[in-house]
């Protein structure tokens, strides 16, 4: 990774930093329990040091496979922003976005989770710059964006990082994401490549059934208000903080397609459909398009999109625990190296945590006592 020793030296006090008990992983904090004198040393493994992020990316892609992987993964696609005040309206990205419940000055991160029954850990990221950001060549040289990096819309993120996992083999079955992600490209990526996926929609968004009785065709609105009382099915999208996260769930199969008819990798025929969430409190509902084997349960489909939960969560643990939005920098490979940094604490984290929990033995029946013979 490192070309200088000396920057390894601090990119490793850097990472022990970011996993220590400070409840500031900021320059001067990280400083302090290195015992240095003052933060330039730190900064430095974000600005002056020579190396590439990327590369550390793929390290940890590689390391969250290694002690996570499983066949059944279902790979997260979601943003984060990080908020940014006074001079650091100029740090790379940042720029006026809805945030927290109002407008504010923030970068966005669009980010790739891998969750599986062994663990999550974040496995891709990348900056978002908006359109005011690559049409402004001066915003562009003041905070070192390559070249090469124009702008890019977050579902065209997603598509890259998507690409990435397929293409190094990462073994998962299903991709989630919310209504940012939910239509165009992505779905078509997942189809080539016999994956899975359960993804958000917009309430205006219009579906229309072929070969399935009765036909179905309006907006996924519309559609909602044409199910019966008992159409619904009240199931868990998994364990939340206060117990089961509990919803009113309606699945309607719209379409099936031999798997060589839609480029698939997989065999057998392969359902297209609507899911959609009611909640319990309010019946406010979510809508998600899907598409996944024939045959499969809602069960499977709500397990699916509950995993959403898991980014979420990952989110605020790593900004409480690791620092993930502690970062001072204001240039691009700043940003993407010190993410990069915390997704390597956050999976180191993550194997751990799965090697000192691991599953219980399975039971096996015990063999009744042979007979005597007589």
């Amino acid at each position: 990774m490192f070309t200088q020793e000396r920057v390894a030296t601090n990119a490793g006090l850097f990472l022990e930093g970011l996993l220590g008990d400070e409840q500031r992983k900021a320059g001067w904090m990280r400083a302090e329990a290195a015992g240095d004198p003052g933060p330039w040393r730190q900064q430095a493994v974000l600005g002056r040091g020579d190396w590439d992020a990327d590369a550390l990316r793929d390290i940890v892609h590689d390391y969250v496979i290694e002690h996570l992987a499983d066949d059944d993964a279902v790979l997260v696609i979601d943003e984060d922003r990080f908020s940014q005040t006074g001079q650091s309206v100029m740090r790379s990205g940042a720029a006026i976005h809805w945030s927290a419940g109002k407008i504010t000055n923030c970068q966005i991160g669009v980010f790739a989770a891998y969750v599986s029954r062994h663990g999550r850990a974040f496995m891709d990221r990348a900056l978002y710059l908006p359109k005011e950001w690559t049409d402004d060549p001066d915003r562009l040289e003041a905070t070192y964006v390559p070249a090469d990096v124009g702008f890019a819309i977050k579902p065209k993120l997603a598509t890259r990082m998507i690409a990435r996992a397929i293409a190094a083999s990462v073994p998962f079955k299903w991709v989630a994401g919310d209504t940012v992600y939910g239509v165009g490209n992505i779905e078509q990526q997942l189809r080539r490549a016999g994956k899975g996926y359960v993804l958000g929609v917009s309430s205006a968004h219009v579906f229309r059934s072929w070969g399935k009785r009765p036909p179905v065709a309006g907006t996924a609105a519309d559609l909602a208000r044409t199910r019966r009382s008992s159409d619904w099915k009240r199931l868990s999208a998994g364990a939340g903080t206060k117990g089961p996260r509990l919803h009113d769930w309606c699945y309607l199969e719209l379409a099936d397609l031999e798997a060589e008819q839609s480029n698939s990798a997989n065999d057998g025929l392969l359902t297209r459909g609507l899911l959609i969430r009611r909640r319990i409190a309010d019946d406010d509902l979510a809508f998600f398009t899907t598409w996944c084997p024939a045959g499969t349960a809602i069960e499977t489909l709500v397990a699916v999109e509950g995993h959403r939960w898991a980014i979420e969560d990952s989110f605020e643990t790593a900004k409480n625990e690791f620092g993930l939005d502690h970062n001072e920098s204001r240039s691009w490979h700043g940003w993407h190296r010190h993410v990069s940094l915390v997704m390597l604490a956050f999976a180191m984290m993550a194997a751990i945590r799965h090697r000192a929990n691991p599953p219980p033995p399975k039971k096996t029946k015990r063999r009744p006592p042979a007979k005597a013979k007589t």
